[in-house]
């Protein structure tokens, strides 16, 4: 079961970065490579939590976000075509005295099938620098929309 760990800096602050994270509407994939809006189905949304269904490319997971914590966005799997067990997401963020914030993410692959371990095995490994690239194309974009 891979955990991936990716840290990122921004310019945005920490409300800003979870307001983005927790942006449900159309055109979700701007700032989420991996969300297409043709997946994106949205349960049930409160002000600090949400039940979301997303994904792309033949990959869905059903997450259930809790940002109740304004410095921690959780996000854990309850159901997905590939993940299963512990798999989810977790971002904290840290305003630094420069006025940036630092994200530290970290991300759990827990393949439920043959696709979802072979995916999970790749993402631990030789792609986990295209989870970083997407860590940042997402930050970039937050910080075009602050």
């Amino acid at each position: 079961m891979p955990t991936i760990h990716l840290s990122e800096t921004t310019t945005v602050t920490p409300e800003q970065f979870v307001a983005g994270l927790t942006d449900f509407g159309p055109g979700r994939s701007k700032l989420f490579s991996a969300s297409s809006d043709e997946y994106l189905k949205v349960h049930d949304l409160g002000p600090d939590r949400a039940d979301v269904t997303e994904g792309s490319g033949g990959v869905w997971e059903r997450l259930r976000y809790d940002w109740s914590d304004p410095r921690r966005v959780v996000m854990t799997t309850t159901d997905s075509n590939v993940w299963g067990g512990a798999s989810g997401h977790t971002y904290t963020l840290i305003r630094r005295p420069d006025g940036t914030t630092s994200i530290d993410a970290v991300v759990v692959r827990d393949g439920k099938n043959v696709k979802g371990r072979v995916i999970g095995f790749l993402l631990g490994t030789v792609a986990k620098g295209q989870l970083q690239k997407a860590l940042s194309r997402t930050a970039r974009a937050i910080e075009a929309r602050a």
